[in-house]
């Protein structure tokens, strides 16, 4: 990974302010399912209105987030969502301890969590580029994405032991102050942003119709958009009953179970220290094309794993899958900040995030389905064969001609 923005002390802020932004959502996806089902005891369909409301966001307001991110200063944004994050995190203890803790207390704090993560994500991604420039958007993304790659295989641990020490109300509540800090963190970047183009006299739809247009109207982004949400909606449904999987067709156990997902997640860490190496050495939409195209198949290994030797092969499948996932995830939103006006980049990310993103749960639902009607292992190979095709959409885009970006739409 490269090292030039080591000296870059605004970015080392927005980094840690980030990472500690994304253990904090990660622990909390763990700890509040852990509050419902041991506070409240909630039946598994209150449960699943929980994991909804979480990222029910997407759906409701990635579309128009996207005008309001682009009409306001990014970092005042990323601070307001993290302090707002920390509150409503921290009343769910406090209802605890008096005792009024509710699951319709639980459902607002989630949405409200879920809403202010995607106005995070989608702001911390339009201000990367004026924060660092474009020419440093690869190694920027690169780390900010190892981050991210720890925070997902170590938080639902994290979370997990939290609960266990503190109880889980308690746990909820240090991920509350987690949220805090990181926007005292944020808050001591020195860059001065310039302000938003405005003009008061258009109109919300017109504004979102601007960014689906740019999305969908370029042929490079309308392939990223379709390889990424077809690979959301195959991950969706596979989650849905990896676990499943691996205790009931594989017989493992719950220890068992961490130790493969933990391999698989340090594959997605690894990816995200190596993805701009793979840039600088192939070219930046090459490592698109390429992670796609050798990644995504890999999941067709899981299915023919049996109980015994199977753990093995599903933990390398999943380890090699996270590698060419985060490698993939690096290179594509790095072109597209690249190739994006600054006016249009909250836009742009948000149209992107309402489609990949609201795909996942279609996924988990569709998975679901498929698994009462083909059996848990039938819906995995469901799930491994529309994986396995996402690198399609690139392969027949115009990117596959394409080594880097070209040099007109870079300057």
């Amino acid at each position: 990974m490269s090292v030039k923005l080591w000296h870059h002390g605004d970015f080392r802020r927005l980094w840690a302010g980030d990472t500690v932004t994304q253990f904090g959502t990660f622990v909390s996806l763990t700890v509040l399912p852990l509050v419902a089902a041991t506070a409240l005891a909630v039946t598994p369909f209150e449960m699943g209105l929980l994991s909804a409301a979480e990222h029910a966001a997407f759906l409701l307001f990635g579309l128009p987030a996207g005008v309001w991110i682009d009409r306001m200063r990014r970092k005042p944004l990323m601070i307001s969502a993290n302090v707002v994050r920390g509150v409503a995190l921290l009343t769910v203890p406090v209802a605890w301890w008096t005792g009024v803790l509710s699951l319709p207390h639980l459902l607002v704090v989630a949405l409200a969590v879920g809403v202010c993560t995607l106005f995070f994500d989608v702001a911390y991604q339009s201000y990367l580029p004026s924060l660092v420039g474009r020419e440093h958007l690869v190694e920027g993304n690169a780390k900010l994405q190892a981050s991210q790659s720890v925070a997902q295989v170590a938080g639902p641990g994290v979370g997990g032991g939290l609960a266990q020490l503190a109880g889980a109300a308690n746990a909820v509540a240090l991920t509350g102050l987690s949220y805090l800090a990181s926007a005292v963190l944020l808050r001591r970047i020195r860059a001065v942003e310039p302000p938003p183009e405005r003009d008061p006299g258009r109109r919300l739809t017109t504004e979102v119709a601007e960014g689906l247009r740019f999305v969908f109207g370029n042929p490079n982004l309308r392939a990223i958009v379709g390889c990424t949400g077809t690979a959301n909606l195959a991950s969706g449904a596979f989650v849905a009953m990896e676990i499943l999987f691996l205790t009931r067709d594989l017989r493992l156990s719950a220890g068992a179970v961490g130790v493969v997902l933990a391999i698989g997640g340090a594959g997605g860490v690894l990816g995200a220290l190596t993805a701009g190496w793979w840039a600088r050495r192939v070219g930046q939409a090459r490592t698109i094309l390429i992670s796609a195209l050798t990644s995504m198949p890999v999941l067709l290994l899981v299915p023919l794993a049996e109980p015994g030797w199977g753990a093995v092969l599903v933990a390398g499948a999943l380890a090699v899958y996270g590698y060419g996932v985060i490698v993939y995830n690096v290179a594509q939103v790095s072109y597209r900040q690249a190739i994006c006006p600054d006016r249009l980049l909250g836009r742009m990310n948000a149209s992107i995030r309402f489609v990949v993103w609201g795909l996942l749960p279609v996924g988990q639902l569709a998975g679901g389905v498929l698994g009462e009607w083909l059996g848990v292992r039938g819906a995995i190979w469901a799930a491994a064969v529309v994986s396995a095709l996402c690198g399609l959409w690139v392969l027949f885009s115009p990117l596959r001609r394409l080594r880097n970006l070209p040099s007109e739409v870079a300057a």
